[in-house]
């Protein structure tokens, strides 16, 4: 048995998830802290890292450093996501907070992130399930990975992001329908590649959404709260996020983050997401969506318990 703590450095937050593994076994998590930073709103117009926010980065990371310190971990596995990914200083920022910090942050690219995604999706569902189609949002871009084993035949990442389309599109708060349509125009020409892919392929026996916007998406239409725990059946219908749209199309953040299931923290992005998921479902044919619990930290704890394990 060891204490894993695993910081996930990502577009809207930077989380600090602490579980207790072992290889065969299911990770139990004992702890979880998150720093709200919004590294993707601090990218300057020249695409780098601003300097606050990189500061920012280097508090919150050093925050959780100490916290997996005291929280006893035998390990801490960190990385980044897209907001660092895409910031065109992201080498020397990483070189600053390894410096200032002792953390070495790995920056996955975005295949990887399908990958390990996938992974977690796999492990939880098990090979009963056949062949799974996985989607993952964002905050700054969209995953998609397909396959029958643990390594998906097909992984795909575009930046098709929460947050990314948010800031791109949606300027409005609500927006008008020009700006939604604007969104989804470009939602579906840059799917459109990776759909004709994912379907040449072949069709998937069960097809999976995880992710915090599709969990919130899903709460939103109708399914089991949080509370319920992470082994209730959870599902996300096309018909029911359409109708979804609808509504909170027509409504400001501030209200939206009103609703149970949408943090404040998110709830500007979350039209963006909708949208985003919408065209995703459409352009693969997938009038519904199972809601999986595990998702890319869970990918990350998985990989590195096989490998302490030589495997």
């Amino acid at each position: 048995m060891v204490r894993l703590g695993v910081l996930d450095v990502g577009s809207n937050t930077v989380h600090l998830l602490v579980v207790d593994a072992y290889r065969g076994g299911h990770p139990t998590p004992t702890h979880s802290s998150k720093t709200v930073l919004r590294l993707a709103e601090n990218l300057t117009k020249s695409g780098s890292l601003s300097k606050a926010g990189e500061q920012s980065l280097i508090d919150a990371v050093a925050r959780a450093k100490k916290d997996a310190r005291n929280q006893g971990c035998d390990d801490l596995l960190a990385f980044a996501t897209s907001a660092v990914r895409d910031a065109s200083n992201s080498s020397s920022v990483l070189a600053r907070v390894k410096r200032e910090t002792g953390v070495e942050l790995v920056v996955l690219t975005g295949a990887e992130e399908a990958r390990l995604t996938f992974l977690a999706v796999r492990r939880w569902y098990g090979w009963s399930a056949g062949r799974l189609l996985d989607l993952d949002i964002g905050g700054g871009s969209l995953e998609l990975a397909v396959g029958v084993d643990e390594e998906p035949e097909l992984a795909i990442s575009v930046p098709l992001g929460a947050g990314r389309m948010a800031r791109e599109y949606l300027q409005g708060d609500p927006p008008d329908k020009k700006a939604l349509t604007g969104l989804r125009e470009h939602a579906e020409r840059t799917l459109a590649k990776p759909a004709k892919q994912i379907t040449a392929i072949g069709l998937s026996d069960r097809a999976v959404a995880t992710s915090k916007t599709f969990r919130s998406l899903a709460r939103l239409t109708g399914a089991a709260p949080s509370s319920a725990g992470p082994r209730a059946s959870r599902h996300l219908t096309l018909e029911g996020l359409g109708q979804l749209i609808g509504f909170i199309s027509r409504i400001s953040s501030a209200d939206l983050a009103e609703l149970d299931g949408v943090s404040a923290t998110r709830a500007h992005q979350l039209l963006a997401g909708a949208v985003v998921a919408e065209v995703t479902m459409k352009v693969l044919g997938l009038g519904v969506v199972q809601i999986c619990p595990w998702a890319l930290r869970e990918g990350v704890i998985l990989r590195r318990l096989d490998w302490l394990e030589g495997v």
